[in-house]
């Protein structure tokens, strides 16, 4: 059971790479790049940010959700 729980958490953090890779892309990233404002600010920083705190939340949530304690 453990060692299917560590191969699900490998593949799960195999997407969170792709989909980071994705994200930050360039032709993805253009999509930003605009002169609307959010708040008040540029929409490209604010995007920006907003990618890369989901994604750190993302692999924040990932690895402690694997560290609860096991039985040995």
């Amino acid at each position: 059971m453990n060692q299917t729980r560590e191969r699900l958490l490998v593949q799960r953090l195999l997407a969170l790479f792709a989909a980071g890779w994705l994200l930050f892309s360039f032709p993805l990233l253009k999509l930003w790049l605009v002169d609307a404002r959010w708040l008040g600010l540029p929409a490209f920083p604010v995007a920006l940010f907003a990618s890369w705190a989901l994604v750190v939340a993302v692999l924040a949530w990932l690895m402690e959700s694997g560290s609860e304690a096991r039985p040995d």
